[in-house]
């Protein structure tokens, strides 16, 4: 008899899992996601700045799983609880019986509590809505520039966060005003943006090569970088800093934390303050060696107990870890613990330019770099694509 396998989760890790387990004829496959589609969270600072549509960064997952035969089912609804001693997922809908589970529900962004208005005045990058509801606004402002409708007065765009996501938000807006200067004319220099964190420097953890390169492009582009800053609260016109200082600003992008979804928060298992569940060294979590969690829904760690950041990258490697575990449980054997680190970080920093480091020795910058990441990201798009084509062409078949 077939096992079953019911991925929640239809991110980065959620769809390796699925890739990885295909190709066994003895393994039925159920994905689960509450959106009927898969978004390119990585490629959101180009969606934003209106450099990439709508179908560069989404995937629809019905189609996509088709494309794997029978062996592959999509439901597209929300899982609200897990029954582990029963052993199936509770959707809105029905119940989702499981041999072996793996959940790769991802994050959300978190708007801090503590921050008053936070949640209120700004947008995500995480959730593709908000994400899209920026994008607009930002073309809004781009055509009134345009009409010259603001009489040439400042307008200031805050990114709330200076990580990863936060720098790339920046880099590729800078480098969009920047273009459409030929457009709008000297008008362009009156929207300014401004790079906010708390921490000393921007890519907190990251080396010096890629903190230095990324602080250079962005002087470059003229983003305003405001490190080892406090915001204190925001309103629907100024973010104020506690140094007392405030900045008026037009609207705001937040990428300064994550916390896991709401499923997470309704299982009874061991979490940490951000509620990402705590796993043992074999992906496992709450003692049960059938179900797993991947990606950022999980506080992952490298066989020397170093947190893994939460990214696509780290979300793929768990999620071929865990299809390897679960194929060796199914066949008995013995598993050996997670092992895997990041091998490399591409930073996208505006037009053609990007930074990275490989396996932590090569060092790159500019557009041989951007070259690299393209082919990386093209590669993953690519593979998505033929499946999702696959998929079409087998509904087409069943009409």
């Amino acid at each position: 008899m077939n096992k079953k396998v019911v991925i929640i989760g239809g991110g980065y890790g959620g769809l390796r899992a699925v890739e990885f387990l295909a190709k066994y004829a003895d393994i039925e496959i159920t994905l689960i996601d509450k959106n009927p589609y898969h978004y390119l969270q990585t490629e959101a600072y180009g969606y934003i700045a209106g450099r990439f549509d709508m179908s560069d960064v989404v995937i629809d997952l019905e189609d996509w799983c088709r494309g794997f035969g029978n062996n592959v089912h999509f439901v597209y609804d929300k899982a609200k609880n897990v029954d582990f001693e029963a052993k199936f997922v509770q959707t809105s809908k029905e119940s989702i019986a499981y041999d072996y589970l793996v959940i790769a529900t991802g994050a959300k962004t978190n708007f801090f509590s503590f921050i008053e208005g936070l949640r209120e005045h700004s947008f995500g990058v995480k959730n593709l809505h908000r994400a899209h509801n920026f994008r607009v606004e930002f073309q809004n402002l781009i055509y009134k520039k345009l009409q010259n409708e603001d009489n040439n007065e400042d307008i200031n765009l805050a990114i709330g966060g200076a990580g990863l996501s936060g720098v790339e938000v920046a880099a590729e807006m800078a480098n969009i005003i920047h273009t459409y200067s030929k457009t709008i004319g000297q008008r362009a220099k009156n929207i300014k943006i401004y790079l906010i964190d708390a921490s000393k420097t921007i890519l907190p953890g990251m080396s010096g090569f890629l903190i230095n390169n990324t602080q250079k492009r962005l002087q470059s582009l003229g983003v305003n970088i405001l490190a080892d800053t406090f915001i204190d609260k925001m309103d629907n016109e100024y973010i104020y800093f506690k140094n007392s200082q405030k900045l008026k600003y037009h609207f705001m992008i937040f990428t300064g934390g994550i916390k896991a979804s709401d499923l997470n928060v309704n299982l009874n298992i061991e979490k940490n303050r951000i509620s990402q569940f705590i796993p043992n060294k074999e992906l496992n979590i709450g003692g049960m060696k059938n179900v797993f969690a991947i990606g950022d829904c999980v506080e992952m760690r490298d066989i020397k107990g170093n947190i893994l950041p939460p990214t696509a990258q780290s979300a793929e490697r768990s999620a071929e870890y865990v299809a390897k575990a679960i194929r060796k449980r199914i066949d008995k054997k013995e598993t050996e613990p997670f092992d895997a680190s990041v091998l490399g970080v591409f930073i996208a920093l505006g037009g053609r330019y990007c930074t990275g480091e490989l396996f932590g020795v090569i060092k790159v910058k500019g557009y041989a770099a951007y070259l690299l990441k393209k082919a990386i990201t093209h590669m993953y798009y690519l593979g998505l694509h033929l499946r999702i084509n696959t998929g079409y062409k087998n509904r087409g078949k069943k009409l």
